[in-house]
Formats: structure tokens, C-alpha cells, sequence
């Protein structure tokens, strides 16, 4: 029978994922077997900067703190070596992870939870092809502007026009 530290400590980690999941917008489960320690480094560094991380956990844990929030994931995805990405914004997390699986073919996307809810491989794909908040909030400005310059051209042959 497992000892009364050990069952804290494993109490305290399930409580510790749960925190986690329960604070981020986008969690993504991922397979990271066959990545060198350099790569998995690499991969925690582009985390760090947009506000992301990565953790390493047993899957029973994961399981069990999933449970614990009525989180249903099928079992098939918390088989083998896993590793979930905690990102506090949404976009940014799903976009680093993407783009590192593409580069890197030994981390696998699995499955992910975005807001709250289980989200499928398909669901994190189109979330990858949406643009950053800048390129959005740049498209939206210049497409506000050419309203402005053709009202500005529009005014400008008008008083043209009432000159002559």
C-alpha cells in the first residue's frame, strides 16, 4: 500500500493540473517522444514568451484532475509519453505548438481543451490559421483607411467641382 506522503504528493499534483487547466484558455495535449532535450528547450523558450508553458505529468494524474473537473477526454489520448502545453491566451500557445509539430516530427498534437471544452485536432488546426492579433487589428485598420481616402477623394473632386 502506497504511503500517506506519497498519496499527498500525488494529491498535490492533480491539484496542481487542475489549477492549471482551470487558469488557461488553450491546453494542448501533445506526444513529445523522440524530441531531444535541445528541442523540448527550444520548444519551452517560444512557450515562455507568449505567455505559455510546457509540463510533463503522468497520465493517471492528468486523468484523474480531468475527472475531478468533469472533463471527458477518451482514454486513447492519455496513453504513451504526453506533454501539455498551459497557455493563458487562447491563440498564441496553439500557433507555437503547431508550427514547432510541423518542424518537429516527433511531437504529435493530440487533442486539446480551448475554454473549457474538448477540442479535436481539426477544431487546433483552425485555430493555427487564424492570424496573429496584430495582423487582424492591421487588416482591420487598413480596410477602415481606404473608406477614409475614398471619402477624401469623394470630398475633394466635390469641392473641385462647386469651384469651378
Amino acid at each position: 500500500m502506497a504511503s500517506q506522503k506519497i498519496l499527498e504528493s500525488k494529491e498535490n499534483i492533480v491539484k496542481e493540473i487542475t489549477d492549471k487547466v482551470k487558469s488557461s484558455e488553450s491546453v494542448i495535449l501533445f506526444a513529445y517522444q523522440g524530441l531531444t532535450v535541445s528541442e523540448m528547450e527550444e520548444l519551452r523558450n517560444v512557450l515562455r514568451e507568449n505567455e505559455a508553458e510546457v509540463k510533463i505529468y503522468k497520465n493517471t494524474l492528468v486523468k484523474r484532475a480531468l475527472d475531478s473537473l468533469n472533463i471527458n477526454m477518451e482514454t486513447s489520448y492519455l496513453e504513451g509519453p504526453n506533454a501539455i502545453v498551459f497557455g493563458k491566451n487562447l491563440l498564441e500557445p496553439i500557433k507555437v505548438i503547431s508550427k514547432f509539430a510541423k518542424e518537429h516530427e516527433a511531437a504529435n498534437v493530440r487533442i486539446g481543451i480551448l475554454s473549457g471544452e474538448v477540442a479535436d485536432l481539426d477544431v487546433i488546426n483552425k485555430y493555427a490559421t487564424i492570424p496573429s492579433r496584430d495582423t487582424l487589428l492591421t487588416q482591420l485598420a487598413s480596410g477602415m483607411m481606404a473608406y477614409v481616402k475614398d471619402l477624401s477623394i469623394a470630398l475633394n473632386l466635390y469641392s473641385e467641382s462647386k469651384e469651378n
